[in-house]
């Protein structure tokens, strides 16, 4: 996701920043000033160490405390997924960027052909410790409605793109059959980049 980020950014915040590895690549990378929001209070004593600020809690109860027109790009690596209400959160993060700020975000895909094949043909939807089906899940995207989100939330989406395509070569045959139009499937995840909506 390290290329999604802008390069000229100064001010970064990784919402759900785990042990702070993804934020001190950045640090490292872009020498930008890293803040990190994370619920897990072990992983985010870990990642205190690594980065400029963390706020530890979920990014519901702790959004008040990070500034506001402050960061040029916010991350949310496999995030949104876990909110009951992302739309909200993606409205409260706008008041958050400086301007021309950018939101970076991965995102699931609940079409991926691996997952779907399973759905379908063994009639499996169970739900595990990682992966689409995640326990912990709240919402499930399709690239469609990523883009609808993020609309719906006021950005307008730069670039959206696969990430961790199938191996599966049923994949390459059923598209091929079906004249491209399951391409979506390919991808286990969406990297997303959008930015707020210009006022007219």
């Amino acid at each position: 996701m390290i290329q999604f980020v802008p390069e000229d950014a100064t001010t970064i915040l990784d919402v759900g920043c785990g042990e702070g590895y993804f934020g001190y690549q950045l640090k490292k990378l872009l020498g930008a000033e890293v803040w990190g929001v994370e619920l897990n209070r072990t992983s985010a004593v870990s990642a205190q160490e690594k980065l400029d600020n963390v706020l530890i809690g979920d990014v519901v109860t702790v959004i008040d405390k990070i500034p506001g027109s402050y960061f040029d790009c916010v991350i949310f690596n496999d995030i949104l997924e876990h909110l009951a209400d992302p739309f909200t959160i993606l409205i409260e993060i706008r008041k958050k960027l400086a301007r021309a700020g950018l939101v970076v975000s991965s995102i699931p895909n609940v079409r991926y052909f691996d997952h779907v094949r399973r759905f379908l043909l063994k009639k499996e939807w169970t739900y595990e410790d990682s992966g689409i089906l995640d326990r912990t899940h709240l919402r499930f995207f399709t690239k469609k409605s990523v883009v609808e989100m993020f609309q719906t939330a006021g950005y307008e989406v730069l670039k959206i793109c696969g990430i961790n395509p199938t191996k599966s070569r049923n994949y390459r045959v059923f598209n091929l059959i079906l004249l491209g139009s399951i391409s979506d499937m390919k991808y286990l995840q969406f990297a997303c980049v959008a930015r707020p909506q210009k006022e007219t």
